[in-house]
């Protein structure tokens, strides 16, 4: 129980930090999404970012 008390901080921490870092990501059909898309190579989209890449900044 000590063990888990003692890791409870840390933990926390990390997930703040995740949730800061997740924050940061542009909404999806922005102008800076479409930018960071066209920047991000084709082959690493997945069909839900090619298929709003196509409904967003191209037409």
């Amino acid at each position: 129980m000590r063990r888990i008390l003692k890791a409870l901080p840390s933990l926390l921490s990390l997930a703040v930090i995740g949730l800061f870092l997740t924050a940061c990501s542009p909404e999806v059909g922005s102008e800076d999404w479409c930018a960071d898309m066209k920047e991000k190579p084709k082959g690493d989209w997945s069909a839900n970012e090619a298929a709003d890449f196509a409904k967003h900044c191209v037409l």
